[in-house]
């Protein structure tokens, strides 16, 4: 037996806001297809991801409850961690872009890693592994 993750969702205020976000960091759309007027199946995946790859579901929040989840899904942990092979090139254009860092860049025994913020708050390492 085999099995694997496919998507993760992230739930957001709007998945044209949430689009450029991550388009301007260098996701790709995968797949925007529409299901009903208010909802869509949105998918994105980092710059240099394969088709078996883990891939984000943009999730517009439908309702209060999902509403009040938005950039704390994870409680104020790391939700997602974001793996490169180039890490300064990644930082210094993150940061040129505007995206906070609320760590800075660390070398550790795993590899060098920094904590940024997406535009609703969710935490994310990247990191690039040793």
């Amino acid at each position: 037996m085999r099995q694997f993750l496919a998507r993760i969702a992230i739930v957001v205020d709007s998945y044209d806001r949430a689009l450029e976000f991550y388009i301007m960091l260098g996701f790709t759309i995968v797949e925007d297809t529409e299901l009903g007027p208010t909802k869509r199946w949105v998918v994105i995946a980092p710059p240099g991801a394969i088709e078996t790859d883990c891939k984000i579901l943009l999730a517009e929040a439908g309702n209060e409850q999902q509403r009040n989840s938005i950039g704390n899904q994870t409680g104020g942990r790391v939700f997602l961690f974001l793996y490169t092979d180039d890490f300064w090139r990644d930082y210094n254009r993150y940061t040129e872009l505007g995206v906070e860092f609320l760590r800075p860049p660390a070398l550790e025994v795993y590899g060098t890693v920094a904590v940024f913020k997406d535009i609703y708050g969710n935490l994310w390492d990247l990191i690039q592994p040793k």
